[in-house]
């Protein structure tokens, strides 16, 4: 266990959440696409062989999503600077639960203001959840980096985004 927390650079043992939630997320990711995957194949759920390619799914996904995600940990370690190793596994989580949340809760905002995928054309419609996304995002991204001590990362990565995008007006204020 020293070594893991060597490596991950994890000083108190309340950092060890970060790992056990990255791990449960990427192995609840895993579970998630493998029944979609297999609810596209004709097979019967309440047959014993599919809890088995299910389960088989779910490894073999797990293996490919932890083996890209510690790659990507090397290449923005560097890049984001931060300061503990651990950081990096919050800041997945944080972009995860975010876009996720902020997707998630277009619909009923959309639904809300009288615009349904039922009653809008398919191109406006869309249009506009991605409009609306984008705002709830960013405010979800502060609010949730926050909530997982990595408000000063979240704060620095959104003035640099809207820089970038031309809003160096509206940062001036802040």
């Amino acid at each position: 266990m020293q070594k893991f927390k060597d490596r991950w650079e994890i000083k108190d043992n309340w950092q060890l959440v970060f790992p056990v939630l990255g791990l449960l997320g990427l192995l609840f990711s895993s579970y998630l696409i493998g029944k979609y995957i297999l609810e596209l194949l004709p097979i019967d759920q309440t047959n014993n062989i599919y809890s088995s390619i299910l389960s088989t799914i779910v490894l073999f996904l797990f293996v490919i999503f932890l083996f890209i995600t510690l790659k990507l940990f090397n290449i923005l370690e560097t890049k984001w600077n931060i300061s503990y190793r651990w950081e990096l596994i919050a800041i997945f989580i944080v972009f995860a639960v975010t876009g996720s949340t902020a997707a998630r809760i277009s619909s009923p905002i959309l639904s809300f203001l009288g615009l349904d995928i039922d009653t809008t054309t398919l191109w406006v419609y869309w249009l506009l959840k991605i409009l609306l996304i984008f705002p709830v995002y960013q405010l979800l991204l502060i609010i949730v980096g926050w909530t997982f001590g990595q408000f000063n990362f979240f704060w620095e990565f959104e003035k640099k985004m809207l820089r970038r995008m031309g809003f160096s007006r509206l940062l001036k204020k802040f």
